[in-house]
């Protein structure tokens, strides 16, 4: 797990985030576009009824937003980050986190080109969880 650090912008979409949805934001991450990890039970606050919320800030801040919800269940964390896609199984042995999809286009849609999907997938979780790898079957 690598120490969390802030700048002033990533403070400021925390804070106008959680003013607009009155959701408790866990941490945000900014790459090409920004990703909101929120507290548990706060997922629903945070989209919106119909997803007004995300469309609102979406609007303000001219990036694509994409909310997950924590858990401290690193399956259960994963499940919700790599939502709406569906997964089949996800197992943990030994440190090392293998996913399971149900055809071919879920599989290349959470590897992506290039394994970017995947390896930005193994960085998130890797802020809370110990992980040493995230393999696709």
């Amino acid at each position: 797990m690598s120490r969390i650090k802030y700048d002033i912008n990533l403070m400021n979409y925390i804070k106008l985030f959680e003013n607009l949805t009155r959701a408790k934001v866990k941490d945000c991450i900014s790459n090409d576009h920004l990703i909101f990890i929120v507290e548990e039970n706060e997922i629903g606050k945070a989209i919106g009824k119909g997803g007004s919320n995300i469309r609102r800030l979406e609007d303000l801040l001219k990036k694509k937003i994409k909310v997950a919800e924590f858990s401290p269940d690193v399956r259960q964390f994963i499940r919700n980050f790599v939502m709406p896609l569906h997964v089949n199984e996800i197992s943990d042995e030994n440190n090392i986190i293998t996913i399971s999809g149900p055809d071919t286009k879920t599989k290349g849609l959470l590897i992506g080109r290039d394994r970017k999907n995947i390896n930005y997938l193994k960085e998130v979780v890797g802020r809370y969880f110990k992980v040493e790898d995230i393999k696709v079957i």
